[in-house]
């Protein structure tokens, strides 16, 4: 591994894969982390049963194998001049698959599948969680340890692995049978990546993804073993963690004609934080994709919630320790490509203007939650809907109403960020393909009263993968090179000032969201689970 850090040729690039819910997207950086070039296919999941959410492996591979050769043509170079590879990948998706073959045993599940709900639900208000939650408090007050605090105040949901997995090990006799003669590997998609792109040498992710599965345990920082003897999940099939800039090995030459070293894993939203920048505590970054999600830099220590934040490792570089707390809405750009799909509009790139051709939704509220709904609310049965319908509604109040609750759950998780860390919030940075829609990016400054930044970038979780690759082997030197690198497209103002300095809406979104909150109630408690 010396001579992959202490240099490279002159002409020599980074490779980055972000692998997303929607899509697969390769883009290869150069030292002004400048885009040469880039490949995108998209990624098409099944529905086989109403709240399935599933996504065929080999595709999947088909379809990494595809991006990386495509960008690095795109861009007019060899793969003999790609110094190093980085990978952020959606969290919280996951397979199993047979420790000797490398075969899958059944689907990726992916992080949006709610066939686990009941099973949530279930252990949420069973005796035993009852019990542990009271334990828990005691020993809380026993020891001031945060740890035990939080183990007080734990509710289980379907994005988080654990509940998923009980479900596979519960259904699928062939995964049981494999675990009981340890002959089975439990991954996510970074996992699998890693064993599949050094031929099965590898079994390892990283404390980001990791921490995003539920299992991991964020202050001891390792595989929980009490949550694995409370569920019976065994260790044994759980992958080794390793630092965020690890060397995790080469890719076999046999893929891409030359053996390419992979130097960091990421999980996509931990590593769109690092592509901001966001290095200071304090530092917020939402993004603005498939789902948005809201993670503020809380420092060296993790922070404990009791409204739904989620205490995550934001990276692990030497000895350096991130956490993050983190907030969801798992349906935003979900909800935009339903209503494309609807017809509502042909180019996403019109909806600003039809919002912005109306003065208001015409009472038309509209709750974005096909996969539940999450922080404060948490409730994984809560349906989508549109309530307020009237003759006199057109599809620009339609389509006003669904970027309106856009704005509306990041307020929601913005005003819990703020009153649960106590954390001065020093920058606001927004990507994501959502982000590039100006109504929800004046909407959310104008909820928030703070100034939103937008970088020129949508996309920042390759951009993060690849300048923690590329400051492992010395591509790039520092922090300071890369915020210099950074560039800033747009500045959204607050176009009124909120009473105090907080978040109260100004008096023209009182009402409308008060009944867009009402919508919210309603739809909760929807599907039986």
């Amino acid at each position: 591994m010396g001579s992959q850090r202490n240099g490279f040729k002159k002409e020599s690039f980074i490779l980055s894969v972000d692998f997303g819910t929607t899509s697969i997207r390769c883009h290869v950086y150069d030292k002004e982390a400048e885009i040469r070039g880039s490949c995108t296919t998209m990624i098409v999941p099944s529905y086989p049963e109403v709240g399935y959410v599933e996504m065929d492996p080999d595709a999947l591979w088909e379809g990494f194998i595809t991006v990386v050769k495509g960008a690095v043509q795109d861009a007019g170079v060899q793969m003999c001049q790609i110094n190093s590879l980085g990978i952020a990948t959606q969290r919280g998706t996951f397979t199993t698959w047979d420790r000797r073959t490398g075969t899958p045993f059944h689907n990726f599940i992916s992080w949006q599948d709610r066939r686990s709900a009941e099973l949530v639900k279930s252990w949420n208000t069973s005796c035993t969680m009852t019990a542990i939650h009271g334990v828990m408090k005691v020993l809380y007050f026993l020891t001031g340890q945060k740890r035990m605090l939080a183990a007080s105040l734990i509710v289980f949901t379907t994005q988080h692995v654990t509940f998923r997995l009980v479900w596979v090990l519960t259904h699928y006799k062939q995964v049981c049978q494999a675990v009981a003669e340890g002959n089975c590997c439990f991954g996510t998609i970074d996992t699998w990546l890693l064993f599949k792109l050094t031929k099965g040498q590898v079994h390892a992710t990283d404390y980001s993804n990791a921490s995003s599965t539920g299992f991991f345990d964020s202050y001891q920082m390792c595989w929980s073993g009490f949550l694995s003897h409370l569920v019976s999940v065994p260790l044994s099939i759980f992958p080794k963690v390793e630092n965020t800039d690890h060397y995790f090995g080469s890719t076999d030459p046999s893929f891409f004609g030359v053996s390419i070293p992979i130097m960091s894993v990421m999980a996509d939203q931990q590593a769109a934080m690092f592509g901001e920048c966001c290095f200071e505590v304090g530092d917020v970054k939402i993004t603005m994709g498939t789902g948005t999600f809201m993670d503020i830099h809380t420092g060296s220590k993790p922070h404990t919630s009791s409204a739904g934040l989620y205490p995550l490792v934001g990276w692990k570089i030497g000895s350096e320790l991130v956490y993050l707390a983190e907030g969801s809405s798992a349906d935003t750009g979900t909800a935009i490509q339903w209503a494309q799909d609807l017809d509502l509009f042909s180019d996403v790139q019109q909806t600003s203007d039809m919002a912005y051709s109306v003065s208001d939704s015409d009472g038309v509220c509209f709750v974005p939650s096909f996969s539940g709904l999450q922080a404060p609310l948490n409730d994984p049965t809560a349906c989508a809907s549109l309530m307020g319908l009237k003759p006199s509604t057109t599809k620009s109040h339609l389509v006003r109403a669904i970027l309106e609750s856009v704005a509306f759950r990041s307020k929601q998780l913005y005003e819990i960020m703020l009153r649960e860390t106590h954390i001065p919030i020093t920058k606001i940075r927004v990507d994501g393909g959502v982000s590039s829609n100006d109504f929800v990016m004046q909407l959310t400054a104008d909820l928030f009263g703070r100034k939103l930044a937008r970088p020129q970038r949508y996309e920042m979780s390759c951009l993060g993968a690849a300048f923690v690759a590329g400051l492992g082997v010395g591509f790039w030197r520092s922090r300071e090179e890369l915020k210099k690198l950074q560039r800033t497209d747009d500045e959204f103002l607050p176009q009124w000032a909120p009473k105090g300095g907080g978040c109260s809406p100004s008096r023209k979104y009182i009402s409308v969201l008060q009944s867009w909150e009402r919508a919210l109630k309603r739809s909760m408690n929807w599907y039986k689970p």
